[in-house]
């Protein structure tokens, strides 16, 4: 039976709607994108090459960051090149075994930077309430292991929500009202009854926000008690400067996961829904390497000592 669902589903083919209910925004949303999508291209890799190439960025905080550059690389590739191209062509059919695809690896990598950003709390947890410890508490063992852990979660749980999104059944040609394979959105189209994959992935979403969220709100509540102790100002301000690009990017990006739980599953929240959707899988990936960036002195004097490098090497 499930060999025969399997076979009916392949023949399925989706239409991801997008942005099409705007035919004359059609060219300005493609140049916004595609700008966007240059920005985190060269912002997210130019931060992993610069974490690798200067010697005083080689510590726990800059090693999960570069890892957070690499997750919001990925997922953004694996969303944006084909929302660019269904701006510019009228065929947006994509193929059952693409939308899957695209849904797991998405899963994959906005899973894995949930988990990062809760370590990322941990490490300024100890940098600020045990800085003498600090180098031997978040050990290079310690760091590969917690970001292991992040990735080898989220492959369970893409696996588990893809394996039941592939027990549904699909008919013919589905309209998808987002730009992106998302979960709630296959699942709305679907021919079967969905109850158990719905089930599935909300006690997945739910137990990764509530994990995660626990790890950030306790680390930071630690951070905050022993900043309030400390006897001088100075302290107090290295602290939180040290906080506040961590928790800028968190705010941001916990704030759109739970604003999208809010939003109503009705047909009049689908532009919500979509705007949302844009925030976190488009406009979040480039943001980030912005804002670990503009306050980072060791990272702003690594970019100025390559572009005055290159300068040199033009000119001579």
């Amino acid at each position: 039976m499930l060999l025969n669902q399997g076979n009916h589903c392949t023949r399925a083919t989706f239409i991801l709607m997008g942005f099409s209910e705007y035919p004359d925004l059609q060219v300005a949303l493609f140049i916004i994108f595609l700008t966007i999508y240059m920005v985190t291209v060269i912002g997210n890799l130019g931060m992993i090459m610069i974490i690798r190439i200067n010697p005083k960025l080689q510590t726990p905080m800059y090693f999960f960051l570069s890892h957070l550059s690499f997750v919001d690389f990925c997922y953004s590739t694996i969303v944006s090149p084909k929302l660019l191209e269904n701006l510019v062509v009228e065929d947006r059919t994509i193929s059952f075994t693409g939308c899957i695809m695209q849904f797991f690896l998405a899963c994959i990598f906005v899973v894995a930077e949930i988990f990062i950003l809760a370590v990322m709390a941990y490490d300024r947890f100890v940098a600020v309430c045990n800085p003498l410890l600090y180098n031997t508490a978040m050990s290079p063992k310690l760091c590969f292991l917690l970001v292991s852990a992040s990735y080898s979660w989220s492959i369970v749980c893409s696996l588990t929500s893809t394996y039941f999104l592939l027990t549904l059944s699909f008919c013919g040609t589905n309209f998808i009202n987002n730009f992106v394979c998302e979960h709630a959105a296959i699942v709305s189209v679907s021919c079967s009854d969905p109850y158990i994959s719905q089930k599935s992935a909300l006690v997945f979403a739910t137990f990764n926000e509530i994990s995660s969220l626990m790890i950030i709100l306790t680390s930071y509540a630690f951070i905050f008690i022993t900043v309030m102790k400390m006897p001088s100002t100075g302290g107090c301000q290295k602290a939180f400067s040290t906080c506040a690009p961590h928790l800028t990017a968190i705010t941001i990006f916990f704030g759109t996961i739970l604003f999208l739980y809010c939003v109503p599953n009705s047909k009049g929240s689908w532009l919500m829904i979509k705007v949302g959707s844009v925030f976190y899988t488009v406009v979040i990936p480039m943001l980030n390497p912005l804002i670990y960036s503009l306050r980072n002195k060791d990272v702003k004097n690594t970019v100025r000592k390559l572009v005055n490098a290159n300068l040199f090497s033009f000119k001579v």
